[in-house]
């Protein structure tokens, strides 16, 4: 009856006779079933409003409809998307600075655009902790709150790796059906070069929800990792049957076929990956990386002065840059983009000493000293 007749008051004689199909009941019996609804609603409930001796209103706020917007962008996982997801959120908590939801969505986006590599980490860091600090202070550590601020900042900036497994395992406690726990603890577990456990955490995250886009393509990477190539590409293949706006599913399928030996439909996977996220400018580094490595430098060299191009202006996680370096025989320069991958805090070098594409460069002492830097055994 509220939610059809949304913004307007009811009247309570209106609201037994169409709520109660005629039964007569008092108005205290009125009271007390919409002050369950707004109980079983928690941050919900604010939105029914009592107009004492008249009824009551169902008052949807405006922030509401920015926040549905907001998540629309979001899940679209394109650097485009976080960031018109980030101003729809940023306006809604401006519109309404009680609701922590707003609050909780900036800081969670911020954290997507640092773990995508699509801006810095370290300078996401500051917003996604202002935002955290306020949604705490008007909801509570909640369990979603808890994970984003152990995976971001205990996990990928401050790499206490042991500290973070920890707080993501009282989580998983806490909300077993949350499959999204389960994926964060499979990438804790890779930086640690525990990757039986980083598969068997993927594999209890599917039978919570096997149709989570993120649990099929982390675990194609984390089959790279473990140097199962056909194993990674048969995953990543199932992965995009599944997920074919992935642009991230894509990416680790072409890896698996380029470590496979399919180079051609590598190639095309990159093409397609970046078609779907141009403003993700990693992904091109990869591609140019495969071209490289299979003997068609000239295009790959031409990538790359497109990456220094954007870099004036854009972010091109470095990480990613050393690695095009590399497969170009040019070693120093990659060892140099590595020190700026730490130094900008990019979320791969939790991974390098178990990145098959590294393999080539981690014998180098700045590579070992980075390893070191980082915490990596």
């Amino acid at each position: 009856m509220l939610v059809q007749n949304r913004g307007r008051v009811i009247e309570y004689e209106t609201m037994v006779h169409e709520a109660w199909d005629g039964v007569k009941v008092s108005k205290h019996t009125v009271a007390v079933t919409v002050s369950e609804i707004k109980s079983v609603l928690h941050e919900y409930g604010s939105w029914i409003a009592c107009r004492p001796k008249f009824g009551y209103c169902l008052e949807v706020p405006a922030s509401e409809e920015l926040l549905r917007r907001g998540w629309h962008f979001r899940n679209q996982f394109t650097r485009e998307g976080f960031e018109n997801a980030l101003l729809c959120f940023q306006e809604a908590a401006q519109h309404d600075g009680a609701d922590f939801r707003a609050f909780e969505a900036i800081a969670s986006t911020h954290l997507m655009l640092a773990v995508f590599m699509m801006r810095p980490p370290r300078q996401m860091y500051s917003g996604f902790l202002a935002a955290h600090k306020r949604a705490v202070a008007l909801r509570g550590l909640t369990p979603e709150l808890r994970a984003d601020l152990a995976y971001f900042g205990l996990y990928i900036l401050e790499q206490r790796v042991v500290d973070a497994e920890a707080e993501l395992r009282e989580v998983q406690k806490e909300r077993p059906m949350w499959a999204d726990v389960y994926v964060r603890l499979a990438m804790v577990y890779s930086a640690v070069g525990r990757l039986d456990d980083a598969l068997k955490v993927l594999h209890e995250a599917q039978a919570v929800d096997a149709l989570m886009a993120p649990v099929a393509f982390v675990e194609t990477l984390v089959l790279l990792f473990r140097r199962e190539f056909d194993a990674a590409v048969a995953c990543g293949k199932r992965a995009t049957s599944l997920h074919p706006g992935s642009q991230f599913g894509r990416v680790f399928y072409a890896e698996a076929l380029q470590f496979s030996g399919e180079i051609e439909e590598a190639l095309t996977q990159y093409r397609l990956a970046v078609a779907m996220a141009p403003d993700t400018h990693w992904i091109r580094a990869l591609e140019a990386r495969c071209l490289a490595k299979n003997g068609r430098s000239k295009e790959a060299i031409a990538i790359l002065q497109d990456l220094e191009r954007l870099r004036v202006r854009d972010y091109v996680d470095a990480y990613h840059m050393a690695l095009l370096l590399e497969s170009l025989g040019r070693r120093e320069e990659a060892l140099k983009e590595l020190q700026r991958a730490y130094e900008d805090g990019s979320a791969m070098l939790l991974w390098m000493h178990v990145d098959p594409r590294a393999s080539s460069i981690e014998d180098d002492p700045v590579f070992t000293r980075l390893k070191d830097k980082v915490g990596l055994p």
